[in-house]
C-alpha cells in the first residue's frame, strides 16, 4: 500500500480536527518573452530607464514610452503586426557616437506646381506644390510633412527630424551610430508625374558612426526569462557581447543558471563580406538575417530584425502543439519591403544554399513582392574541434530545446523536490523517491511532447537513471532526446513514359 505524504500536517497530532492541505500538482506552462534591443528618443518618460528591461505590449504604449519615430517604437511596431499575442518586453539601450544628416536641397520650381513625392525608409510623403511656389517655400512645407508624419494606420513614423534653411531640408536622424546609414530615401516616378524626381537632390552630410554598449543593459535581464532577442546591432564588439551573454559556461544557457536566450540581427552586405561574416563565428546562440547592400532597402534593418523575429516567435516558442518544429518557409512578414533592385533578392537556390551553410539565414520574395521566411538558422556550423556538425543550424532545435528541459525540469521538481532518495522504497512512502521513480517521470514527460520529442520506445531503452558514485545525495541522468526535425526538403523521382511497360500496366 502507498504511504500519503503531507507538505504541512505533521503526522503526530491528537487534537481532533479534518484538515486538507492544498499543493499543486503540477501544470507547465511554457512562458517566452519576445525582447526588442534598440534606442528611445531624447525626452522620453523618466520611468523609462536605459538599460533595463520593461514589458511593452501596445503599440500606443510603445509611442508614449520611447517617442514617435523612435527607434524602439517602430520595433513594437513591427513586432506586434506579425505576433499579435506574444509577449513583447523592449530593452532601451542609449546611443553612442555620431547622428546621420542627410540633406535634400530643393531646385527650380515649375511655375504651375505640381505633385511631389518622396520616400524615406519606405514611407510616401506626398506634397501638393502650388503655382509660384518658391523653393524655399516648399522646403519649408516638406519639412513641416516630414516632422508631423505618422501613418494612421500602422502608427509608424519617420527616422529624422526636419530642419530647414532657405531651399534646404536637414534631415538629422534620431537617433546617433552607424546603423542609420543604411535607411533609404528614394524619389519615385509615377504615371501621373512626380516634380520632385527632378526638383529633389539628396546628399549625405554627416555619416553616422558608432554602435552602443549593450553590455550593461544585458546584464540586467539577470534571470528573468528572455528567450528571443531582436537586435540592430551586429558589430563585432556586440556580437561578442551576445556569446558571452548567452554562453554555456558562464552565461544564461550555463547548468547554474538554465535561463536560456536566443538572439536575432540584421546584417547588410555584399554577398561574398556577409558569407565571410557567417563563417566567422561558430555559435548557436546567434542567427543573422541578411540582405545585399548597394541600396534600395526601403525597411530600415531595426524593422526588418524586429518583424521578422515577430513571425517566427510564436511559433518558436509553442512546442505544446509542436508548431515549434515545423518548417518555416513561406510565412510571409508583414510591415517589410524587399529591396526595390530585384537583383538583390535572395531567390536564387545557391545563394539560398551558400548562406545556409555558412550560418546565414534567408528569406524570399513572392511574385507580388511580399517578403517570406525562407530559413532561419544558427551560426553553428561544428562541434568545436573542427568537425562539420548539423545538430544546431535550425533555430527550430532552440526552441524545442527551451521547451524540453524546461518541461522535464518542471516535471522533476513537482514529483521529486523536497524529497528523499533511495535505491529502493519498499514501503512506498511518498517522502522517498528512487532513481526509478525519476527514470518513470522523465519517460512519462517525453511521451507528453510528441511535437518536439521522437522514437519515445528508443529514448527509454536508451535513458539512464542512477545514484552519482561519490555523491550519495545526487542522481545522474543520461537522456538521449530525439528531437522531431522541420520537413525543408522532398525529393522526388519523376519517370516519364510514354506508355506504361505491359509489367507496370498489369
Amino acid at each position: 500500500m502507498a504511504g500519503i505524504g503531507f507538505n504541512s500536517i505533521p503526522g503526530n497530532i491528537v487534537a481532533p480536527i479534518i484538515s486538507f492541505e492544498v499543493n499543486s500538482g503540477g501544470q507547465f506552462e511554457n512562458v517566452s518573452r519576445l525582447l526588442l534591443i534598440g534606442h528611445k528618443n531624447a525626452g522620453a518618460p523618466a520611468i523609462i530607464l536605459d538599460n533595463m528591461p520593461i514589458r511593452c505590449n501596445a503599440v500606443t504604449e510603445a509611442i508614449a514610452y520611447f517617442g514617435k519615430g523612435s527607434m524602439l517604437a517602430e520595433m513594437v511596431i513591427a513586432a506586434r503586426r506579425n505576433a499579435p499575442a506574444q509577449d513583447i518586453w523592449v530593452l532601451p539601450v542609449p546611443a553612442t557616437g555620431t547622428a546621420e544628416v542627410r540633406s535634400l536641397t530643393i531646385g527650380a520650381v515649375p511655375a504651375d506646381g505640381g505633385y511631389g513625392a518622396i520616400k524615406i525608409a519606405g514611407q510616401w510623403i506626398d506634397l501638393t506644390v502650388s503655382a509660384g511656389d518658391t523653393a524655399a517655400t516648399v522646403a519649408t512645407a516638406l519639412a513641416a510633412v516630414i516632422n508631423a508624419y505618422q501613418d494612421p494606420l500602422t502608427k509608424s513614423a519617420l527616422p529624422f527630424t526636419a530642419t530647414v534653411a532657405t531651399n534646404v531640408v536637414t534631415l538629422t536622424a534620431r537617433h546617433a551610430g552607424e546603423v542609420y546609414n543604411t535607411v533609404d530615401i528614394y524619389v519615385p516616378t509615377v504615371a501621373s508625374g512626380n516634380i520632385f524626381a527632378t526638383l529633389i537632390t539628396a546628399a549625405v552630410v554627416t555619416a553616422g558612426v558608432g554602435a552602443p554598449n549593450l553590455a550593461a543593459g544585458l546584464a540586467a535581464l539577470g534571470d528573468d526569462p528572455f528567450d528571443w532577442w531582436a537586435s540592430p546591432f551586429a558589430d563585432a564588439t556586440n556580437m561578442g557581447r551576445y556569446q558571452t551573454a548567452l554562453s554555456d559556461i558562464s552565461g544564461r544557457w550555463a547548468w547554474s543558471r538554465q535561463v536560456y536566450g536566443h538572439v536575432f540581427v540584421p546584417k547588410t552586405d555584399t554577398t561574398g563580406n556577409l558569407t565571410t561574416f557567417g563563417l566567422g563565428y561558430d555559435t548557436r546562440h546567434i542567427s543573422v538575417l541578411p540582405r545585399l547592400s548597394s541600396g534600395g532597402d526601403e525597411t530600415p534593418p531595426w524593422v526588418w530584425v524586429a518583424a521578422q523575429a515577430g513571425r517566427v516567435v510564436p511559433w518558436l516558442s509553442d512546442g505544446a502543439t509542436g508548431n515549434v518544429s515545423r518548417a518555416q518557409s513561406g510565412l510571409v512578414v508583414e510591415g517589410v519591403a524587399a529591396p526595390r533592385d530585384r537583383t538583390r533578392w535572395l531567390n536564387a537556390y545557391a545563394d539560398r544554399n551558400a548562406f545556409l551553410v555558412s550560418g546565414l539565414s534567408t528569406y524570399l520574395v513572392r511574385s507580388d513582392g511580399a517578403v517570406a521566411i525562407d530559413k532561419i538558422v544558427t551560426m553553428q556550423r561544428t562541434d568545436g574541434a573542427g568537425n562539420v556538425d548539423t545538430t544546431f543550424r535550425d533555430v527550430q532545435k532552440i526552441g524545442q530545446l527551451m521547451y524540453a528541459l524546461r518541461r522535464f525540469r518542471a516535471r522533476l521538481q513537482a514529483e521529486h523536490g523536497q524529497k528523499a532518495v533511495a535505491d529502493d522504497n519498499p514501503g512506498n512512502l511518498a517522502a522517498i523517491s528512487t532513481p526509478e521513480d525519476i527514470r518513470n517521470t522523465m519517460a512519462a514527460t517525453y511521451m507528453e511532447m510528441p511535437g518536439v520529442l521522437e522514437n519515445v520506445q528508443a529514448f527509454c531503452r536508451a535513458l539512464i537513471v542512477q545514484r552519482n558514485g561519490d555523491n550519495p545525495d545526487r542522481v545522474d541522468i543520461y537522456a538521449p532526446l530525439d528531437m522531431v526535425n522541420p520537413l525543408d526538403v522532398i525529393a522526388a523521382n519523376a519517370r516519364i513514359y510514354s506508355q506504361y511497360p505491359a509489367s507496370m500496366a498489369a
